[in-house]
């Protein structure tokens, strides 16, 4: 089957062995994959967390239909419609945990199923298990912009949040934001953003920030967070090192978290799957969580879609189709 495999020089694809599941595991006819900034990395085998990526087939999520069950599986049959999270969708076939699968009807576009699986899974853990989000809250969402940051808001908004502010380096896309469920949408770039956010708090600050960014934000996130409230540090778009205010953080006791895949056993990433499915799927289906799909590329032309997303010149997703 063809793939788009890691290689030295990033993305290459090639014609390998379709997988063979293993008794957890479901076999999947990929009829669309989404692309995430992960990618890029695993594309040439850079960084700690996917240096083992080189010559093996990326793509962290994917939908399609199920081929192939292994033997311990239970719930699903040949022919169930699924979007997934995991290894290997860039390519016409991909295993998964079946645990990490989520069936859907025939209603839902494929295209749409495949940029879901891995924001869901993440701006639910986010806000909700770690943020610990309750009704009436304040919530600021750093790097709004970016899928994660988008589903962060809907979810915030549709569980009860009050003041929902995202920030944005870029005016059009902080345009947009109000779209997903921003009440307030700052530019980062503006020295008053913090005083500004404050100043719609009341002077409180938010109960929690869901931070895409890092970096040397970090210091402003803690500023503009309410006493005993709660930063979830889930992206660094930013940077990975900063200075870092340990007094502020102490002054305000905050619960500072940091949430990553990268660790995580497959159990630990089934519950992650179990809950949000349990807290959000009624809302997936009707359409009220969703991404913009920014644009669509053939598996052929995956090296060009990287380029795409190294420019950073989306919103939304990028989409594979093989």
């Amino acid at each position: 089957m063809r793939a788009g495999v890691a290689g030295e020089n990033g993305l290459e694809l090639r014609e390998i062995a379709r997988p063979v599941p293993t008794s957890e595991q479901v076999l999947v006819r990929v009829a669309a994959a989404g692309m995430n900034r992960i990618d890029l990395n695993m594309a040439k085998g850079a960084g700690a967390a996917t240096k083992d990526s080189l010559g093996q087939p990326i793509g962290r999520e994917w939908a399609g239909e199920v081929v192939e069950i292994g033997r311990d599986v239970q719930g699903f049959k040949v022919g169930d419609l699924v979007m997934c999270s995991g290894m290997g969708g860039y390519a016409e076939y991909a295993v998964t945990d079946a645990g990490l699968a989520l069936k859907f009807d025939g209603t839902f576009d494929m295209k749409q199923a495949a940029t879901l699986p891995l924001v869901l899974m993440t701006a639910h853990d986010a806000v909700i298990t770690n943020g610990r989000l309750q009704n009436g809250d304040a919530v600021l969402v750093q790097g709004a912009s970016s899928a994660v940051g988008l589903m962060a808001l809907q979810i915030a908004r549709l569980k009860g949040a009050g003041i929902v502010a995202g920030t944005s380096t870029n005016a059009e896309r902080r345009n947009r934001l109000s779209e997903f469920g921003a009440t307030h949408a700052l530019d980062p770039k503006d020295a008053s953003w913090a005083d500004a956010l404050m100043s719609a708090t009341e002077g409180k600050g938010v109960n929690l920030v869901v931070d895409m960014v890092s970096g040397s934000s970090v210091n402003l996130s803690m500023k503009v967070a309410a006493v005993r409230g709660r930063v979830v540090n889930v992206g660094r778009l930013g940077g990975t090192k900063a200075e870092f205010d340990f007094d502020l953080h102490a002054a305000k006791r905050l619960d500072y978290i940091g949430v990553t895949f990268r660790t995580r056993t497959v159990a630990e990433v089934r519950e992650i799957v179990s809950r949000m499915r349990e807290d959000l799927w009624k809302d997936v289906q009707a359409g009220r969580l969703s991404l913009p799909i920014d644009s669509s590329f053939s598996l052929a032309d995956a090296p060009a879609a990287h380029k795409h997303m190294a420019a950073n010149a989306h919103f939304g997703k990028i989409v594979l189709i093989p």
